[in-house]
């Protein structure tokens, strides 16, 4: 069965994650920090509730976390514990409740951390503050039950095997927690699927497959190749992702999103497999809804 995403946010649904800032939070006494974190933390695990809730309700068999459900968490110098919070308790439980929901009605979710976190850096400072995400990270998806933390490979640095090689270094030292959940997404600028798949395939990493990303930087390989070998690399459902070009795929810049997925888009393959693809449009739940009809129809 083919499972459709939705990625952190809506674009018309009136459901809100808050955020907050560094220089915000650095005005506040330390308690009264604490006190707003909280507040946060908890409503985020409430709009977590509800966006759960209208995947549910709309047939939508996965849901995407936002990585700072937990604003600034790991910061260096706001961040904090979550036993630090004032209702720490309950914030947990909150969270933990929203991964029995998705659990009992079968909804998908994982995360993308932002592309600050870095494994094959050559600067150790970036990699502990990479790992230290990840960690935060992962212990928010042993509460809402995600399986996926998804991540790029990061920059070649003058040397792609080289770079590759210390990510996989970095790789094999990671906690359980972190590297059980951990996958991998080909990009468009730097490393395709030819690059990641046999480190994918050595060290037993998913490997997430964007097929906008190698449209975009192609390698060789087709894309019936790379969805084979990609799904290959899972010991569960694969995960991959679809998006559509703003401007066309003739356009100046053919990586930009566009609000709709063009169905032509949509490998036929695809349709067929027992995954999960996430939808990376602009105008989101209203693009994965309008994707589902569009599939719908022409089944």
């Amino acid at each position: 069965m083919l499972r459709l995403g939705l990625c952190c946010i809506f674009r018309e649904e009136p459901i809100k994650f808050r955020k907050t800032t560094a220089a915000y939070l650095k005005r506040l006494m330390p308690d009264e920090r604490l006190r707003h974190l909280s507040e946060i933390a908890k409503d985020n695990a409430s709009a977590l509730d509800a966006a759960l809730r209208y995947c549910r309700d709309n047939e939508i068999g996965a849901f995407r976390i936002n990585s700072q459900i937990l604003p600034l968490k790991t910061h260096p110098e706001v961040g904090y514990d979550v036993t630090d919070l004032p209702g720490n308790r309950d914030i947990v439980a909150a969270f933990r409740a929203c991964g029995r929901f998705s659990r009992s009605h079968d909804i998908r979710t994982s995360f993308h951390p932002d592309q600050f976190i870095v494994l094959s850096s050559p600067r150790p400072e970036v990699v502990r503050r990479s790992i230290a995400d990840l960690a935060y990270q992962a212990e928010v998806a042993d509460w809402v039950s995600a399986d996926v933390i998804n991540i790029h490979a990061g920059g070649a640095y003058g040397d792609k095997a080289v770079a590759l090689g210390r990510l996989e270094a970095v790789i094999e030292q990671l906690p359980p927690a972190i590297r059980s959940r951990l996958t991998l997404e080909n990009d468009d600028r730097t490393y395709t699927p030819r690059d990641l798949l046999p480190l994918c395939e050595r060290i037993e990493i998913p490997m997430v497959y964007d097929i906008h990303h190698h449209r975009c930087l192609p390698d060789g390989l087709s894309e019936s190749q790379v969805t084979a070998r990609a799904a290959a690399t899972w010991d569960r459902e694969p995960l991959f992702h679809l998006s559509s070009p703003l401007e066309g795929w003739s356009g100046p810049k053919p990586g930009r999103h566009s609000d709709y997925i063009n169905p032509a888009d949509m490998p036929i393959a695809w349709r067929d497999l027992d995954i999960t693809v996430d939808v990376e449009a602009k105008a989101k739940e209203l693009a994965v809804l309008r994707l589902l009809a569009d599939l719908q129809a022409a089944s």
